[in-house]
């Protein structure tokens, strides 16, 4: 079982994503464990503040360093992650690194920041789910345990379905590449005059397995080149 403690300042937020799809089905089967811990608990005053305005001046409010080691010393030492605009862009083979642990604490950003000794002394690695700003860690959070989860064996139904997706690697002529999925297709099969490929009507399986690698090399050459500079 994959136990993920998420510390947050908005635990409403979660409730929809976490309560649907697969998911929810996750956590029915005994795969996943998901808590959601709301940092105001660790506060220490009435108004349950957590944040305050940063030294040195400045716009807004930094989320405190000490509200997080504490709520931290309750949840226990575990591989610990800042969901922040600062961290390394997640990927699919990070995601997959994550699925195999046992435990995972995941810390919702906020604000202006965070403290940067939460940085420095209290988390493992940052996160960041792309290279632009959000109001908060929470929708990051949510991707990477939605992203995380489904990997996590016996989660999803068939087990290959994790195996030829995007951003997983393939070997094309004897060379490894990350490559997008191969187009799909499902009936009908023809219309409006847009017909779906012969070679997957054909029941020769090797020949479509040819098929999907060659397309999906095209297609990431068409639209994600980057993934293909990366293997060079």
């Amino acid at each position: 079982m994959l136990k993920i403690d998420i510390l947050t300042l908005f635990p409403e937020m979660f409730k929809g994503p976490f309560e649907e799809s697969i998911v929810k089905r996750a956590q029915k089967k005994g795969l996943v464990e998901i808590k959601i811990h709301n940092l105001r608990d660790w506060a220490k005053d009435r108004r349950g503040t957590v944040d305050d305005k940063p030294y040195g001046g400045g716009v807004g409010m930094v989320m405190r360093v000490d509200i997080i080691d504490r709520a931290l010393s309750t949840t226990g030492k575990s591989k610990t992650i800042l969901l922040s605009p600062q961290g390394k862009v997640f990927n699919q083979k990070k995601a997959s690194e994550l699925a195999k642990l046992e435990r995972l604490i995941l810390i919702c950003g906020h604000y202006e920041g965070v403290d940067q000794r939460v940085s420095d002394y209290l988390v493992d690695e940052e996160i960041s789910i792309g290279d632009y700003v959000l109001t908060g860690g929470e929708l990051p959070t949510m991707v990477l345990v939605d992203s995380v989860v489904r990997l996590v064996p016996g989660v999803l139904e068939k087990p290959e379905a994790t195996e030829f997706e995007s951003f997983s690697n393939y070997t094309l002529d004897a060379k490894r590449y990350t490559l997008l999925e191969a187009p799909q297709y499902t009936r009908p099969e023809n219309y409006k005059g847009w017909k779906v490929p012969e070679i997957l009507l054909s029941g020769d399986h090797k020949k479509i397995a040819q098929w999907r690698k060659e397309k999906s090399l095209e297609k990431t050459k068409k639209l994600r080149p980057d993934l293909l500079r990366r293997n060079h």
